[in-house]
């Protein structure tokens, strides 16, 4: 049965008349016709303060409750007017609307600290990376200005590093705004039928030196795999496995090996990353993906790279329908992997 202020009051009326003319009943000398005048006086008195109480203090509070609800955005509740003074319990109704909807809010406020917090460690980092090339490119040049340009092989050295540092500022640059650009979706991608095995071995020849440097081995498995064609976009494929073996180059072992591996499936194939070097560290696993994070900051800043690349490829495979997946044992290497839609 669906309650209202009629209702609740006849039933409470009731009650309380019944009790009254049980009471009375018992009361000597009380004849038939005065239990019927009290039971009827008792009814209309009660109904009509229970109904003014009811409907008042009850009914008319839970309506501006309701109204305030509304002008809050009533769309962001699963609660119509009807169904609310419908319910069998319109404040618990009410309340539990209400509490969901709070509880909603506070995790979008909590979302907005976390994102406020999140801007201001990227300011922060963003500032310190620029700030960095910029201070060290000023240095040299403010050196030659000072009289170094009067001698040639200083001049011609300090002017490599200025540029050096020059250079490493246009790509720090260059990755936070393909970085933007991926993520506010501007970056669109051009998807194809692109042949992975292809594109590893153009990677493995721009990194030949590199490699050599290392005495690092670059193996394709299986051995005799001769495509892998799937559905990607051509440029962004090739950003995402230059990062991955440019990094297993980079912090893989001397003289150890690097392996990208392709394994078919049914609808897909997994693109694996391996090297065999010291690993990354457990604590370190869940952050690699962000902005700017580097496990070992030193070794980072000798071997290059901006820090954005990680965070790079996690969207550029997103934008894939597809996710990184990384696993590191310490002194035994480091693995990432990926899947991507076959080419029919």
């Amino acid at each position: 049965m669906n309650l209202s202020a009629r209702w609740i009051a006849f039933f409470l009326s009731s009650f309380i008349t019944v009790l009254t003319v049980a009471f009375l009943n018992f009361v000597p000398g009380t004849s038939a016709e005065m239990l019927v005048v009290a039971g009827i006086s008792c009814f209309l008195s009660t109904y009509l303060a229970s109904f003014y109480a009811v409907d008042v203090l009850i009914f008319q509070e839970v309506d501006k409750i309701y109204k305030t609800v509304k002008k809050l955005k009533i769309k962001d509740f699963n609660i119509k007017k009807k169904s609310l003074f419908k319910s069998e319990n319109p404040l618990k109704l009410l309340n539990s609307e209400i509490s969901d909807y709070v509880t909603e809010k506070q995790k979008e406020i909590d979302e907005l600290k976390r994102m406020e917090s999140f801007r201001r460690e990227f300011l922060a980092d963003v500032s310190h990376e620029l700030k960095t090339p910029i201070f060290a490119a000023q240095g040299f040049v403010h050196t030659l200005l000072d009289g170094a340009m009067e001698e040639p092989e200083v001049a011609t050295r300090f002017l490599q590093k200025a540029a050096k540092s020059l250079d490493g500022l246009d790509a720090l640059v260059r990755d936070l705004v393909v970085l933007s650009q991926v993520e506010t979706g501007e970056l669109k991608m051009q998807f194809e039928i692109v042949d992975l095995v292809q594109i590893t071995n153009e990677i493995f020849d721009q990194l030949e030196d590199k490699a050599k440097k290392r005495k690092t081995t670059l193996r394709i498995k299986p051995d005799k795999l001769k495509d892998c064609l799937v559905v990607a976009d051509p440029q962004r494929i090739y950003q995402v496995l230059t990062n991955f073996i440019d990094n297993a180059i980079k912090y893989g072992k001397q003289s150890g090996k690097v392996t990208v591996a392709f394994e078919e499936t049914k609808k897909h194939f997994t693109i694996a990353v391996e090297d065999d070097g010291p690993g990354i560290p457990k604590e370190d696993l869940g952050r690699i993906f962000e902005r700017f994070y580097r496990v070992d900051k030193s070794r980072s800043r000798e071997t290059g790279g901006t820090g954005l690349g990680l965070a790079i490829v996690k969207h550029i495979l997103s934008a894939h329908n597809s996710s990184v997946t990384v696993s590191s044992k310490p002194n035994k290497g480091t693995r990432f992997s990926f899947t991507l839609l076959k080419a029919n």
